[in-house]
Parts: structure tokens; sequence; C-alpha cells
């Protein structure tokens, strides 16, 4: 099948080494921003933050949470050109998403008169929620929604990319505190170009089960 976005699929892969020479250009990285901005999610919920490692500084900080483990990961931090941390909020609440329901209303999206009738999405969000207000299994599923658009993207560009779910959730938690600010990161995707040399994974032939394995039409 020759169409783009099959194209794209196929010549993606999961970078095994980076070229730490490459760098995303600031007009590759604008896109791949909207992009994640424009990402779907449940309810438009959104309940996510993109924090993006960029600097040799928040490298560091980066390269210091694979300490106890998960070290396979860590050569990436400073090899890739960024590292995105896919942060989700474990307790979204009727307040986070009044924000989204004020932020329809200043898009035109729903009438100003509207606005209590727009918090019935809510309710699906309670259906997710336990009796101490931990909602984290729903919210951290939208991340994957987000991740997963991401990287088409970064395919769409040429870009190479790891999704990295071996990554240390409680050190990321410590380490990057401030920027969290309470959100909870168990999945982070390394971005840049795999080494033209080094990179294993790049030579492989792709490989998935069969279409009938995998899709039913009824």
């Amino acid at each position: 099948m020759t169409h783009p976005i099959i194209q794209d699929l196929n010549q993606r892969h999961t970078a095994k080494k980076y070229d730490a020479s490459k760098r995303i250009s600031q007009s590759d990285l604008e896109i791949i921003y909207e992009a994640m901005r424009l990402s779907a999610s449940s309810i438009n919920s959104q309940p996510w933050k993109f924090i993006v490692i960029e600097s040799v500084e928040a490298k560091q900080r980066m390269h210091e949470t694979f300490a106890n483990k998960y070290q396979f990961n860590q050569p990436h931090i400073k090899a890739a050109s960024h590292i995105i941390l896919f942060a989700h909020n474990p307790s979204y609440t009727r307040d986070d998403y009044a924000n989204v329901v004020d932020k329809g209303i200043e898009d035109g999206r729903t009438k100003p008169q509207d606005r209590e009738q727009a918090f019935g999405g809510y309710a699906f969000a309670e259906l997710n929620t336990d009796a101490n207000g931990n909602n984290a299994p729903w919210t951290k599923s939208q991340t994957y929604l987000a991740l997963g658009n991401t990287m088409h993207v970064l395919a769409r560009l040429g870009i190479d990319s790891t999704p990295m779910e071996g990554v240390d959730s409680e050190l990321i938690g410590e380490i990057f505190k401030a920027e969290l600010d309470g959100f909870v990161c168990e999945v982070a995707l390394a971005a840049g170009y795999h080494h033209s040399e080094e990179d294993y994974n790049a030579a492989l032939p792709k490989s998935r089960l069969a279409m009938q394995d995998v899709l039913t039409v009824i």
C-alpha cells in the first residue's frame, strides 16, 4: 500500500541508538507541540501536562532518574534531541473540567447560557473516580492517546522516537516536582534521529501480525 499514512507507519521504528549530533529544528518542534495540544481525550478532558526536556541541565536531571532501574533507557536521555514527559492528573476534578468548559465558551464551541449543561460530560469522569477522588487509571489512559498521536506526527516529519514506559515514576516525581505540580509521569518519549550505524533496529524489516489475526469486520 502506497498511501502516505501507511508509508509513515512502515518506515517508523523504535530507535535503539540516537545520533547525539542531530537536533530537531524549531519549526518542527512547533508542529509537534501543536499536534500534542490537539490530541484527543475522553470528554475533551485534557488531563495532562507535556514536559519537554531540551536543555543540558534538564537532561542531566532526567539522566539522574535512572539511578535505580531501567538503565537500558538512560543512554537515550542525552543522545536524543528531546525527551517528552507525558504526565497525567491523578485526581481530575470538576474544577479541572470547568477549565475545559470555559475554554469551550471562549472558543465559541459552547454558548455561555449552556455552561451548566456542558458539565454533563463530567459524569464519565465520575464513573472512573474512586471514593478517594483518584482517577489515575483513566487519566493515564488519555496520555497514551497523546503519545500515539505524537509518535505518528514525528514519523510524518521524518523524526525517530522511542516510547519509554521504562522510567522511574517515583524519581521523576521527586526530581521534576516543581514542573509536575502534582501530576504523575509514567511514560516518556525520546525524539531525535537514529544513529545510522549503531541503531540495529532501523535495518530490521517491519513485523506485525497478519490483518486477519487482529481485525474482524462484522
